[in-house]
């Protein structure tokens, strides 16, 4: 379950993948789990980065004791960042890295000024190939002709778990953040460590979206601006359960996994999934895609695709 919060309502949005329901439930409601709460989420204050290590923050906590078991939140906007996952007297947020940015020479490609990059466990969130990802086309890796084009989203799966990362970044970078993963769905989440403790702060995750949420609401219902994002590469539909991983872009994340630890490594091979939602990425590299990991990619991105 998904919490949206557009105020005045708790808002569980629609979603394409079936287990997850759609309820409204206004805040103001004697009912709302986090009627009593909302006013703290809001006013926390979360102290400044002071050194190699964030300090513990209490929004989790807030949270968890809002409801029993902390649920995600989506942030629609850059007041929704700065409201939930941040403060006035706070200058970062926290990023959940799931594919390319299990690496941290990656995660520094995006974000040159990131801080605590470290391990991490994400409960209830599965990995899927399933979106087209127009960078593919224009870094000359995405193969139309054999469908391998997708690119790496995570959507609510009960009883899965990631090994993650999660580092900060400064919330000025918040707007750049959001345009550059125009086509995912922004959630506040809770990762824990790998030994069970959840943080006591939460994380943004880039997760599954809608093409018609995508085209009504980043593109705000026009076909100008979808046909700048996508339809110039004649990509008429982005969430798609057809396509297969781009390869070079599966091998970076491969590595970048193997290179983070073995549990990671062995993680992503097993909770990564195609479009079809049944077949593993370990699968998939021992059949179909057998000889991804030896092909190197162009000389121009070897080391922006290097693991």
């Amino acid at each position: 379950m998904i919490t949206s919060l557009p105020l005045p309502y708790l808002h569980f949005p629609c979603s394409r993948v079936s287990h997850v329901k759609t309820i409204l439930s206004p805040i103001s409601s004697p009912t709302s789990p986090l009627t009593n709460n909302l006013a703290a989420l809001r006013s926390l204050s979360l102290p400044r980065y002071s050194g190699s290590r964030i300090p513990p923050r209490q929004l989790s906590l807030i949270m968890s004791s809002a409801i029993s078991r902390p649920e995600p939140i989506e942030l629609r906007d850059d007041s929704d960042f700065r409201s939930f996952l941040s403060s006035s007297d706070s200058d970062l947020i926290s990023v959940c890295g799931f594919g390319s940015l299990l690496s941290e020479r990656s995660a520094r490609s995006t974000f040159p000024d990131l801080l605590n990059f470290r391990v991490a466990r994400l409960n209830g969130f599965r990995r899927v190939f399933a979106h087209v990802a127009p960078i593919f086309f224009e870094r000359g890796i995405a193969k139309p002709e054999t469908k391998e084009i997708s690119s790496l989203s995570v959507e609510p799966s009960e009883g899965e778990s990631l090994v993650v990362t999660v580092f900060e970044i400064e919330k000025s970078e918040i707007p750049a953040f959001m345009e550059r993963e125009l086509e995912f769905r922004f959630l506040a989440v809770v990762p824990e460590t790998l030994d069970g403790k959840p943080f006591d702060f939460p994380a943004v995750l880039c997760a599954r979206y809608s093409d018609e949420e995508f085209f009504q609401v980043r593109c705000k219902g026009s076909k100008e601006i979808y046909f700048q994002h996508y339809g110039r590469y004649n990509i008429d539909k982005i969430w798609r359960d057809d396509i297969l991983p781009c390869r070079a872009y599966l091998r970076h994340c491969v590595l970048a996994a193997k290179n983070l630890s073995d549990a990671a490594y062995n993680n992503f091979l097993e909770h990564t999934f195609l479009g079809d939602r049944k077949t593993t990425i370990r699968e998939y590299l021992a059949t179909t895609g057998a000889g991804i990991m030896e092909e190197e990619p162009p000389e121009s991105l070897k080391t922006r695709y290097g693991g």
